[in-house]
């Protein structure tokens, strides 16, 4: 896997500016190579026709949807829920089922928060680890219902029996 699509992912999946120190250890390189790899992430997303892209913020650097596409968040994504929620919510839903102290890891303390509210929204269950301390996390109907990701994916027809 390219670097630039693994420092993508990180920035997808902590949903905040990092900078250039954390973004090499959550990447396992360098300083040099990580700031090598995100001019080029950055100059990928400059050339796409894309509603992300990669900016440079006093803090660091994140992954963010376009100013021209914010008119979207609004009518898209339920007002009581923040970007940051939001983006907790992608990454239970990516994983399918996660432990909470993984989300945690990918996230940052404040999936603690979120993964409250979500349960409270009915977005995500959560349910003791048999033998555990921590929590599996996963997806509800609700969420599905909401977001009505099966729209959004391209139907997948049958094989035809013959």
């Amino acid at each position: 896997m390219p670097l630039a699509s693994q420092i993508e992912a990180i920035l997808y999946l902590k949903g905040q500016p990092l900078d250039i120190t954390a973004i090499a250890e959550f990447a396992g390189c360098d300083r040099e190579t990580a700031e090598d790899a995100i001019i080029e992430l950055m100059a990928d997303y400059a050339h796409r026709d894309s509603a992300l892209e990669v900016v440079e913020t006093p803090s660091g650097y994140c992954l963010q949807l376009r100013s021209s596409f914010q008119h979207l968040l609004q009518t898209m994504v339920p007002a009581e829920l923040g970007t940051g929620a939001l983006r907790t919510l992608a990454a239970i839903a990516l994983k399918g089922t996660i432990s909470q102290t993984e989300l945690v890891d990918l996230r940052g303390s404040g999936a603690y928060q979120h993964v409250q509210e979500l349960v409270e929204m009915g977005f995500v269950r959560k349910r003791r680890q048999p033998g555990g301390r921590s929590f599996v996390l996963q997806v509800t109907d609700k969420f599905h219902q909401r977001f009505e990701l099966e729209q959004l994916l391209p139907s997948i027809e049958e094989p035809s029996q013959s």
